[in-house]
């Protein structure tokens, strides 16, 4: 006879998918990886395929029956709205994975594996830049998060298309200078940004290779460039701005509640970002307090997937232990 499992936690990011089934007592019976998960690159159906994969190998390395899942946690890149949210959870609900689906934006993941309970802000800044709230009773703070058109600045891809648009203007004129004129395209080994320009404008270099830029932005602003550095801190604002907005809508402000710092740019510890953000938060939430989170995001679709099915403080506990 097959192992039960309580929760099926998925959490699915633009490049790769991590799956860990849980038992009811809060072990993990087994991990899996998969690839990434692109809804609006691929369709839902193709992007749920994909998931599948690193579910039934979750599955079959656990001996958990398929079918046999209480809850299927899953905490979703592209899923930004609750539209999105819940086409999702229809699909993976149609799969037959467990009894029941909740689909969240995998911000939410982050959040959850940052804080003891679900209480509390977390702003991710990747490639993009998103942030979400919650509370026990199950209310939640959240943006769009889909680019300018829904007011969003910063995250890496961000940051290096605005250092590019200060360096191209050094170079020709139109702008005051910096040293990004010189640091951008030397990342590549050109010697201008005329030449950066072409060669990703002509795919010599590939256009997706820009968000490399953003550590040379910051590298740059620590050796002390005026116009890097204002996007340093033009960025932690954006962080403040999005928290405080967040955290205010909860009714958060005026309690210590944590505001958790994840994703590749704010997990880099930048001393000047760090610095920045903590003034202002000190400003505008002066009782919040900063974390970056460590642990994977898979826990925290986990430990949501625990606060559904209502498991106990020490389920949660154990299954925080195991993921260190």
């Amino acid at each position: 006879m097959g192992v039960n499992a309580s929760v099926l936690a998925i959490d699915a990011g633009n490049s790769k998918t991590d799956v860990a089934l849980i038992g009811a007592d809060g072990t993990v019976l087994s991990t899996a990886r998969g690839g990434g998960f692109q809804p609006p690159a691929v369709g839902v159906e193709t992007a749920v395929d994909a998931l599948g994969s690193a579910v039934g190998r979750a599955l079959e390395q656990s001996g958990v029956p398929v079918g046999s899942v209480a809850h299927v946690s899953a905490c979703l890149a592209n899923a930004d709205l609750p539209v999105e949210e819940e086409q999702l959870a229809a699909a993976l609900l149609a799969r037959g994975w467990g009894a029941t689906v909740e689909v969240r934006n995998d911000t939410f993941a982050i959040l959850r594996a940052g804080v003891d309970e679900p209480r509390g802000v977390a702003v991710v800044c990747g490639a993009g830049i998103n942030c979400v709230g919650m509370v026990p009773d199950g209310r939640t703070a959240r943006f769009p998060a889909i680019g300018r058109i829904s007011g969003d600045w910063g995250g890496g891809a961000g940051l290096a298309e605005e250092a590019m648009w200060f360096a191209a203007r050094a170079e020709d004129g139109r702008g005051g200078p910096t040293e990004l004129v010189r640091t951008l395209p030397g990342h590549f080994g050109l010697g201008s940004m005329y030449a950066l320009i072409e060669a990703l404008h002509l795919g010599r270099v590939e256009f997706e290779r820009r968000h490399e830029l953003a550590p040379v932005l910051f590298a740059t602003a620590a050796a002390g460039d005026a116009v890097a550095g204002a996007l340093v801190d033009r960025l932690a604002e954006e962080v403040v701005a999005m928290a405080s907005v967040a955290l205010g809508r909860l009714g958060l402000l005026d309690e210590q509640a944590p505001v958790v710092l994840g994703g590749s740019v704010l997990a880099a510890r930048h001393p000047q970002l760090d610095a920045k953000i903590t003034e202002l938060i000190a400003a505008r939430a002066p009782k919040a307090v900063i974390r970056v989170v460590t642990q994977p995001p898979v826990l925290g679709a986990a430990l949501l997937g625990l606060d559904h099915t209502g498991a106990a403080a020490p389920v949660h506990e154990r299954l925080r232990a195991q993921y260190g």
